[in-house]
């Protein structure tokens, strides 16, 4: 059965990236998912949590929010529970590609705020996320004022990016896996699921289940195949960005 917006089951919603968004941020990024936009900012902090002081290790965090206008009915400023696990989500994922030893006793925080939500908020946040890493990273600057790491490094070259991140949703509409879900999908999907892993294709996180329905192993498998095909072009679009 066709989806409702005339996509195949492996299509991506239309994906850009405009970098540099906020001046004041160290890294930045506005990420346009499909309807979805969020605002991806990274910035550096000379301090470690309490644990790692003296440790020569740095941290990477996330906090995430939804802006009252978002969505509707009107998203109320307040911490809730989702945007909790989301934020540790969006956290858990990144430090999984940074050399945290070689990103020294620096705390980098990216906060992801939602400016407009039509499904895949979180991996939207996480993809954008990475970019806003990776170019607070390259901002660094040593004692001498110098660059901290190569510049023009993206992954290696001694630059704590050990690799990208990147999410994607999938789930079963109408009976079939399909990819990137927007939220006439996504709210009515008997499976939902999302999927982060790293450029070299190594799972990070695999959240799903069914909604009121139960699903079998080779639907749970399409569904993965599905979400990593979809995300070999993510990570290219990052990279190109």
């Amino acid at each position: 059965m066709p989806r409702h917006d005339g996509r195949a089951a492996n299509q991506l919603r239309p994906l850009k990236f405009k970098r540099g968004y906020a001046s004041a941020a160290a890294g930045s990024v506005l990420v346009e998912w499909g309807g979805t936009i969020v605002l991806c900012t990274a910035s550096v902090g000379t301090d470690v949590p309490p644990w790692l002081a003296g440790k020569g290790r740095g941290w990477v965090t996330a906090e995430y929010n939804m802006l009252p206008g978002s969505t509707s009915p009107r998203k109320a400023r307040k911490p809730d529970g989702r945007s909790t696990e989301i934020q540790r989500i969006i956290g858990r994922s990144l430090r999984a590609g940074v050399d945290l030893t070689a990103l020294g006793e620096r705390t980098i925080t990216v906060d992801c705020d939602v400016l407009r939500a039509d499904g895949g908020t979180r991996t939207a946040s996480i993809t954008g996320g990475w970019v806003a890493l990776r170019d607070a990273i390259a901002s660094l600057t040593d004692e001498t004022g110098a660059p901290a790491f190569a510049p023009t490094a993206i992954v290696g070259d001694g630059c704590p990016l050990r690799d990208t991140i990147a999410a994607v949703s999938v789930g079963l509409v109408n009976g079939e896996p399909a990819l990137d879900l927007d939220y006439p999908e996504d709210s009515t999907a008997a499976v939902d699921m999302n999927v982060v892993a790293t450029g070299a294709g190594e799972l990070i996180e695999v959240q799903g289940g069914g909604e009121g329905t139960t699903f079998r192993r080779d639907q749970l498998s399409a569904m993965l195949d599905l979400a990593m095909e979809g995300l070999t072009k993510i990570t290219a679009t990052q990279l190109a960005a």
